[in-house]
């Protein structure tokens, strides 16, 4: 299995940002920036926290993803004042790599989330094994595209009824799958 032969850097860093591994104490920032927002969590396929402990347990899940090595969640902070922007999650799938990723509604538009997600397909590519990498996103949700096309990924197609965005409503919704591979 690759996981058992790489693991990835607990810290990478950018011009603008260090994306790090999470800290039970980055929950409360968290919860304020994005957990607890229904419009961030729009098109994600959790519901927007409740409560600072939803935040807490969530944390610990990604420090055991870490540990596991099943996951490897990055809380992505600006160098410039070490401001939590949000998290990107890479996930090592044999020769691939799936992106995940959130920005808390104040950093939009800024980039972040593009540079961040730039870092992981330099590092992917990097690695001896791993010659693709990939991320979905809802057909509606124009952002994400635009930041999958800003780092290089095409447009692979539609996934049809590929996944439920419990905010949305329960109903498998349709997604484009965006890939970039390596040269």
């Amino acid at each position: 299995m690759y996981n058992d032969v790489m693991k990835m850097s607990e810290q990478i860093e950018t011009e603008r940002l260090v994306l790090r591994v999470p800290l039970r104490e980055d929950a409360p920032a968290a919860f304020a920036g994005w957990t607890q927002d229904k419009e961030v969590t729009r098109y994600l396929t959790w519901r927007p926290h409740q409560t600072i402990e939803q935040t807490e347990k969530f944390i610990e899940g990604c420090l055991l993803a870490w540990e596991q090595r099943t996951r490897f969640p990055y809380m992505i902070t600006s160098k410039e004042n070490k401001e939590i922007v949000g998290m990107i999650d890479p996930r090592i799938e044999g020769p691939k790599v799936g992106i995940g990723y959130v920005a808390a509604r104040a950093h939009w538009g800024k980039g972040y989330v593009s540079e961040a997600t730039r870092a992981i397909i330099d590092w992917a590519f990097q690695q001896q094994s791993i010659y693709r990498v990939y991320a979905t996103t809802d057909v509606e949700n124009v952002a994400s595209q635009r930041v999958l096309e800003k780092v290089g990924m095409e447009c692979e197609g539609i996934l049809r009824k590929y996944i439920v965005h419990p905010n949305i409503g329960n109903v498998p919704r349709d997604s484009y799958l965006y890939a970039i591979v390596k040269q």
